[in-house]
C-alpha cells in the first residue's frame, strides 16, 4: 500500500468513527406519561413534572425521553395503551391523577416501575402493600382527593350559608373515583343535613347537558368531583357555572383561577413535581418497593372574590380568615 493511500484511509476512518460511535450509543430510557386529560390545558403540570425530573438530574431530550399519552377522558383506551407500554418495555410508567390509569398499569405489569398519583388510599386500591413499604413495582403519591370531599362540601355550605340542595357532578368513565366521591359526599351530606343529587358527565357534550339540567333544576350549588378529565375542562366548567349563575366548588386552585367560586384540595402542580422526582429516582437506580408512598400534607382553600360578588354572595369573615382570596 502506498503511503498516500494509507493516510487517506486513516482520514476516512477518522471521519466515520464518530458516526459509528453515535449509532451505537444506547437509546435514552423512556417514561410513559399517562394522563386522563388533554395536552394543552395540562402544560403547567407537564412543566412541574419536568421540574421534578430535573431535581434528580434528568432532562427530557438529553438523558431521558418522555412519551405523553393523553386519554382525553377515554378510559377505555387504557388496556391497549398499557399493553403497548409493557410490550416496548419502557423504563417507567407515570400515571398522573387517575386511579383507573394506575390500576390498569398495575394489572399490566409486575416488573416495570410505576409512579402513580391517586386521590384514594393506594393500599385499598391494591397498588401497594403498605405506605411505608410498597413492596412491589409501584409507588407514588396519595393526594387525598376523596378524603377531603367532606371538608370541601362543608366549606361550600358555610360559604353559601343557607344551602339545602347541592348537585354533584361525577365522571362515570372514571368509575373508582366516581364511586368513592359519591359515597364520601353522600355521607357528608347526611351529617350536614343537606340533600344531594348525583349527575354523570364523561364528555364535553355531557358536561354541557348536565349544566343545562342544573339550570332548570336550580340547586343551591354544584360540587365538581376530582377528576383529571374535569381538570382539563376547568375553563368550560367555570364558564358554565358562571353563565348559569351556579356557585361551584372544585378540588384545586386552577379551577378558581379559571373563574370558579372556590376550591379545597392539594396543589396539583406540586404533586406532578413529586411524581417527576420519584420517576427520576427510579431511573437513577432506586426501586419502587423502597420508596415510601408520599402523602400530601398541605391543603389550599381558595375563593374567587369576583365570582362571589357576581353571584351576590358575601364571604363570611371566618372564611376570609382561612382562605386565599383571589381578587
Amino acid at each position: 500500500m502506498r503511503w498516500r493511500e494509507f493516510i487517506a484511509g486513516l482520514s476516512v476512518a477518522a471521519v466515520a468513527w464518530p458516526l459509528v460511535a453515535r449509532g451505537q450509543q444506547p437509546a435514552l430510557p423512556v417514561i410513559g406519561f399517562v394522563n386522563a386529560g388533554s395536552a394543552e390545558p395540562s402544560a403547567g403540570y407537564v412543566a412541574a413534572f419536568r421540574k421534578g425530573l430535573g431535581e434528580t438530574g434528568y432532562v427530557e431530550g438529553q438523558n431521558v425521553t418522555v412519551e405523553y399519552h393523553w386519554l382525553e377522558g377515554h378510559f377505555d383506551r387504557l388496556p391497549a395503551l398499557m399493553a403497548d407500554l409493557v410490550r416496548r418495555r419502557v423504563a417507567v410508567i407515570s400515571t398522573q391523577g387517575s386511579s383507573a390509569a394506575s390500576i390498569a398499569a398495575k394489572a399490566a405489569t409486575t416488573t416495570i416501575p410505576i409512579v402513580f398519583g391517586v386521590g384514594q388510599d393506594p393500599v385499598k386500591l391494591g397498588l401497594v402493600a403498605s405506605l411505608a413499604r410498597p413492596g412491589g413495582n409501584a409507588t407514588g403519591i396519595n393526594f387525598f382527593a376523596q378524603e377531603v370531599a367532606a371538608k370541601r362540601l362543608a366549606l361550600l355550605c358555610e360559604l353559601m350559608s343557607k344551602a339545602a340542595q347541592v348537585a354533584v357532578l361525577v365522571n362515570p368513565a372514571n368509575a373508582t373515583t366516581a364511586e368513592i366521591t359519591s359515597r364520601e359526599v353522600s355521607e357528608a351530606a347526611r351529617t350536614l343535613g343537606i340533600q344531594i343529587r348525583i349527575l354523570n358527565a364523561s364528555t364535553i357534550d355531557e358536561i354541557e347537558a348536565s349544566f343545562a339540567t342544573l339550570a332548570r333544576e336550580r340547586p343551591d350549588a354544584v360540587f365538581i368531583a376530582p377528576d383529571s378529565f374535569y381538570t382539563s375542562r376547568r375553563t368550560q366548567l367555570a364558564i358554565l357555572a358562571a353563565h348559569h349563575r351556579l356557585p361551584a366548588a372544585f378540588g384545586a386552585r386552577d379551577f378558581v383561577l379559571a373563574g370558579g367560586l372556590m376550591s379545597y384540595g392539594t396543589n396539583y402542580a406540586d404533586r406532578f413535581r413529586q411524581n417527576g422526582v420519584y420517576a427520576g429516582k427510579i431511573l437513577g437506580g432506586n426501586k419502587p418497593a423502597d420508596l415510601p408512598v408520599l402523602q400530601s400534607n398541605t391543603f389550599e382553600f381558595v375563593i374567587n372574590r369576583g365570582t362571589a360578588k357576581s353571584l351576590g354572595l358575601t364571604i363570611p369573615e371566618g372564611l376570609l380568615a382561612i382562605a386565599e382570596v383571589i381578587e
